[in-house]
């Protein structure tokens, strides 16, 4: 329900943020921007954007943009210093995690007065409390919370891969901003994640659209038929919220289209639910939300055919740790396998270089250019290196 009317709107806009009357209480995830236009400089790991804020002497804090997600994650020691006074009880989705004990269990809800990015003010914010310390691991950076995309619905928001950066606009209830260069398609929020039509050659499907996703694309096959170029083969473990998975990749024959945009063959994990464009084909792009109509906007300049590259590896799957990296998957026939690397294997160090300083990114960044390395092994109280060749897991 919008707080103001179309005629209102454009009265109350104080620099893009619609100001409460006095003794007004603030209504929930509502936005308030410092200028027409706040640009948050960002940080691409992997494949995906974390912005840095800072708004007291607590700080900095680093947020992982996520489009996929239907709720805002923050951390307890965050939820604790920003507690929202007075705040109705959060409505926001049940998240289930993994628990310690190999279950499942309910992130407990939290309202926090207020999260800052820039000159953007998000206040009363709902969300859900959880420990980023595995995710923080992974990304090589402290993460202190994770913006689903409910959060951004009161503004246009830009996520500039080329440029590095995620840029919030104004937008008043009820108008209708100019429209931007790129291929524009509507989209639905059926889970308050936007949810885009697709086509893989002649077919059509949906899609949503997952920032927070490392992958090019994931795919349901049920009803799709796609023929593959190489594959689809096991492929590495990746961790998620309910418990590690190992995926299964190809690459496909076919040309993926998004909007006006062509990926020809691009590498794909098979999911048995929704399908999803990751942050592997969003890098290529601007692209631009805008929750009051309901439409994206994906931007490429350069134009032409977007080349998605091999995946390359040495079959290790490793869960990142402050001191030694755990090793939850190998790949059967890989490298790693052949050097009979096994699942709970600690590795120490890389190159000889310990695993503390291999930051976020740096890991991939490496398999993905050089033809070997070598991997510390700790057995008890000893450590036995082992050199691993580099293969294309999928060509």
């Amino acid at each position: 329900m919008r707080l103001w009317g179309p005629a209102a709107a454009a009265l109350c806009l104080v620099l893009g943020g619609c100001l409460p009357f006095p003794g007004e209480p603030v209504r929930p995830g509502s936005t308030r921007l410092g200028s027409a236009e706040v640009s948050l400089p960002a940080r691409l790991i992997g494949n995906m954007l974390v912005v840095e804020a800072k708004w007291d002497k607590s700080g900095p804090y680093h947020f992982l943009v996520d489009t996929g997600s239907s709720v805002t994650l923050v951390t307890p020691e965050l939820a604790a210093r920003y507690p929202a006074k007075n705040a109705p009880p959060p409505q926001i989705p049940e998240v289930r995690v993994r628990s310690s004990d190999g279950g499942t269990t309910v992130l407990p809800a939290t309202t926090l007065e207020r999260i800052e990015l820039g000159g953007a003010r998000f206040l009363a914010v709902p969300a859900a409390v959880y420990d980023c310390t595995s995710l923080s691991d992974q990304l090589g950076v402290r993460i202190d919370g994770v913006l689903g995309f409910p959060l951004f619905r009161e503004t246009l928001l830009t996520l500039d891969y080329p440029h590095g950066r995620v840029v919030l606009r104004a937008v008043a209830p009820g108008s209708n901003p100019p429209p931007i260069p790129g291929s524009t398609l509507a989209f639905t929020l059926p889970g308050k994640v936007p949810i885009v039509s697709v086509s893989l050659g002649e077919q059509r499907f949906s899609a949503f659209i997952d920032s927070g996703s490392d992958d090019v694309a994931s795919l349901n096959f049920r009803g799709l038929a796609p023929r593959f170029a190489f594959g689809p083969t096991i492929g590495l473990t990746v961790g998620t919220l309910t418990g590690d998975q190992t995926e299964r990749v190809g690459r496909l024959a076919e040309t993926l289209y998004v909007g006006d945009y062509a990926l020809p063959q691009p590498v794909v994990v098979e999911t048995n639910e929704m399908s999803v464009l990751g942050g592997g084909l969003l890098k290529h792009f601007t692209v631009t939300f805008d929750q009051e109509h309901e439409r994206v906007t994906f931007f490429r300049d350069p134009d032409g055919p977007i080349a998605i590259p091999a995946i390359r590896t040495t079959g290790l799957s490793v869960r990142k740790g402050p001191a030694y990296w755990r090793v939850v998957g190998v790949v059967p026939g890989s490298p790693a396998d052949r050097a009979e690397i096994e699942t709970g294997d600690l590795i120490t160090r890389i190159n000889g270089e310990p695993v503390a300083r291999w930051g976020g990114g740096r890991y991939e960044q490496v398999v993905s250019s050089q033809d070997s390395l070598t991997v510390t092994l700790l057995t008890g109280t000893r450590e036995a290196d082992k050199a691993l060749k580099v293969v294309e897991l999928v060509p």
